[in-house]
């Protein structure tokens, strides 16, 4: 998808968006409005832009352009009101990008603002607080969010579930693959079942079998939450913009990367006495076998969630704080590391 899906400010309780309809191959653009209808926000679509907004807009030559007129002219027959700018806004990043480069330094846009009507009619979700905590700030430990400035909230406050979910559709674009397990363990507030030490920092120690299940009681109870879904029809199977979140859940791992950087800083913080060893050390799959105590072959064959799985069970035994030697743990850890690098992602 090609630039950013973006909304313009509250005017009177209505705000204009565009958002992104996945198709078989593509998107499919549309500019919605979110307006509030005495009970709630709703969205409503008033334009259907095609696989390419970027056809509405014209380049008289030079470094000028304009939004077509016909589009202004279809959304004002079908009821909406865009002001002088909120146009030029949505379609900025389907603009030519010599273009944005040249004049995007002379763009002067006001933040969102509110009016009396239509401040703080609907409140703000937990759900959506921890989505914006955690893509702001990358925290796992979201014990601070009471504290956090409210401006922080003004993307999705006051208005509809649709474009509200469009927003983090773009928004979510900048977790790295690593980070996205990660992402859905903090939203769905899945620490809170635990309590293990490592359940705010390291996921990957949990039992993973139980952070499944509580993921899919929590996935559902906030599919039938009649609150969150103000304004959009409730439906018996999963909401259409939850699915995300259960395919990238199930499909991705968590950065295993970050979880041997914890594991080793809390194991040489509390030995400093030890040296530790070069990182340019490997380990080879039948030394490995020998470490893990299982057959070679048996070794090759297992995903990486059986590896992670035989990986805790050893470490919990040879930890020095459990009575192992602290070279055997230090081996154990070069032999996950460089066992798990070996696995293709998803397997």
């Amino acid at each position: 998808m090609a630039g950013e899906i973006a909304n313009t400010p509250v005017r009177d309780g209505t705000t204009m968006y565009l958002a992104a309809v996945p198709e078989k191959r593509w998107y499919r653009f549309m500019i919605r409005e979110s307006y509030w209808d005495g009970d709630c926000y709703r969205s409503r679509n008033l334009v259907d832009l095609g696989g390419d907004p970027a056809e509405h807009i014209v380049y008289p030559g030079g470094r000028a352009y304009y939004i077509d007129p016909d589009l202004e002219e279809e959304i004002r027959s079908r009821g909406g009101h865009p002001g002088p700018d909120e146009l030029d806004d949505l379609l900025w990043p389907f603009v030519d990008e010599d273009i944005r480069y040249a004049v995007g330094s002379f763009r002067r846009r006001q933040g969102a603002t509110e009016t009396a009507a239509s401040a703080r009619r609907q409140p703000v979700h937990l759900f959506d607080k921890r989505r914006m905590h955690f893509l702001r700030f990358g925290r796992m430990d979201q014990g601070p969010i009471g504290r956090v400035p409210k401006k922080i909230f003004r993307p999705v406050r006051d208005r509809s579930r649709d474009e509200i979910e469009q927003y983090f559709l773009q928004s979510e674009r900048i977790l790295k693959a690593h980070e996205r397990k990660a992402y859905i363990y903090v939203i769905f507030d899945l620490q809170r079942f635990f309590s293990e030490l490592c359940a705010k920092t390291m996921p990957q120690a949990l039992d993973q079998e139980a952070v499944d299940a509580y993921f899919l009681q929590e996935i559902c109870r906030l599919n039938q939450d009649a609150a969150f879904w103000s304004g959009m029809p409730m439906r018996d199977h999963l909401q259409d913009y939850l699915v995300r979140y259960l395919t990238l859940y199930f499909d991705l791992d968590y950065g295993h990367t970050d979880f041997l950087e914890n594991l080793f800083n809390q194991f040489r913080n509390a030995h400093r006495r030890h040296r530790w060893p070069s990182p340019q050390q490997t380990v080879s799959h039948a030394e490995a076998s020998r470490i893990f105590g299982v057959g070679e072959a048996a070794l090759r064959k297992m995903n990486r969630r059986d590896f992670s799985r035989l990986f805790r069970q050893k470490a919990m035994t040879m930890h020095p704080d459990q009575g192992g030697r602290h070279s055997d743990f230090v081996r154990l850890s070069e032999a996950y590391k460089a066992i798990m690098g070996t696995k293709r992602r998803g397997a």
